[in-house]
């Protein structure tokens, strides 16, 4: 004999009409983003007549900037921001495909930053290494690199730096991640970790944990994070440094979360492309201005470099030094600057720095976020 069918529990009639109204929002949105889309592709159409290009990180700059400056309810001004590059890369994709270069394979940080910056909707093309992502943008098969150049908590990425030197590639764009990195395994168990495998930063942002909870397992140094997690998905007796993103991607077990020895650890990318393809971004009134030089090897020679920043009131808010490989103990400068050539003080400061520099590379001027 059957059970008595149990009776369906009575929806309460103001979750009820609260539910009603929310479908008839998403139902407006709807209609208000596809005739956002098609003006998109009106506007599209327009940049194909003009021979401008689809992608103008200042112009979606200053969009995001306007809604956070007049949001007024209840939803968060920082969760602005992913809402609306997720609607821009959809209506993006409609004029053109984006297609952006990133160290791969699938999980890596460098990809949650590429979909970060330009959405979801463009095509992913993971390399094996920094090298390869300066190689396929600077070639055309991608329109965009994105790549770490600097992290809290180890300092600056040196093979990117390096590789702007021997590139044509210029920056348009920046972004920053929260880093939170997870020990992954196919086994739900610290026992028995014979390697720990990611990229050499990572195991340096995890050296302290390492040290106390596995003190005798090899850390093994590969090409990526997600390379690392792929590697323990095939043996029970290694583990990898990773994301979230990853544990799904390879199907492991999260066995020991957040492990990086700096809780706000976060890394800085930029987005690369050839300057024969993209024009440089406008002033967008919260810029960078990334340049490396070299000055002779003298006495004064870097003070001699500052002085036109001081003279114009221009600040700088980094300052690398690279060795130069030759042999003469020179090196490199790389340095940020806050503001955009457009404007007159970073204009006249950048003429005297060049005058006094033996080496000037303009390496890109681009929005920030400043929120």
């Amino acid at each position: 004999m059957a059970e008595p069918t149990q009776p369906a529990a009575a929806i309460n009639p103001t979750l009820l009409s609260l539910r009603v109204r929310i479908d008839a929002v998403d139902q407006a949105l709807l209609q208000l983003i596809n005739e956002r889309a098609a003006l998109a592709q009106e506007v599209g159409e327009v940049k194909k007549l003009e021979g401008s290009v689809a992608f103008r990180p200042e112009r979606e700059a200053q969009v995001i900037d306007g809604l956070k400056a007049s949001n007024r309810g209840p939803l968060k001004v920082s969760s602005v921001a992913p809402i609306w590059r997720e609607i821009m890369s959809a209506c993006r994709a409609l004029e053109t495909p984006t297609r952006v270069a990133y160290l791969g394979p699938a999980g890596t940080f460098s990809e949650e930053a590429a979909l970060g910056f330009f959405g979801s909707s463009i095509v992913k093309v993971p390399c094996a290494s920094f090298d390869e992502v300066f190689h396929t943008t600077s070639t055309g098969a991608a329109d965009f690199g994105v790549v770490p150049v600097e992290n809290s908590t180890e300092g600056v990425v040196a093979r990117s730096l390096d590789l702007f030197l021997t590139t044509p590639l210029f920056i348009v764009g920046e972004t920053s991640l929260f880093v939170q990195h997870n020990l992954l395994r196919k086994d739900n168990s610290l026992l028995d970790i014979q390697a720990v495998c990611a990229h050499p930063q990572a195991l340096a942002q995890c050296h302290a944990w390492l040290s106390l909870h596995l003190p005798h397992a090899e850390r093994r140094p590969v090409a990526s994070n997600a390379e690392g997690a792929r590697l323990a998905s095939l043996d029970t007796r290694l583990a990898g440094i990773a994301s979230l993103r990853a544990s799904g991607e390879y199907g492991l077990h999260v066995v020991a979360p957040a492990i990086q020895d700096d809780a706000l650890n976060r890394t800085r990318f930029a987005v690369v492309t050839h300057p024969q393809r993209q024009p440089q971004p406008a002033a967008s009134g919260h810029d960078c201005t990334s340049l490396v030089v070299s000055v002779a090897n003298r006495p004064g020679a870097v003070h001699d470099m500052l002085v036109p920043l001081k003279a114009h009131g221009v600040s700088m808010s980094r300052f690398e030094s690279r060795p130069a490989r030759s042999g003469q103990w020179e090196y490199y400068f790389y340095i940020d600057l806050q503001g955009h050539p457009d404007q007159p003080a970073v204009a006249a400061a950048l003429k005297e720095l060049r005058a006094v520099c033996a080496f000037f590379k303009l390496l890109g001027t681009y929005p920030i976020d400043v929120h």
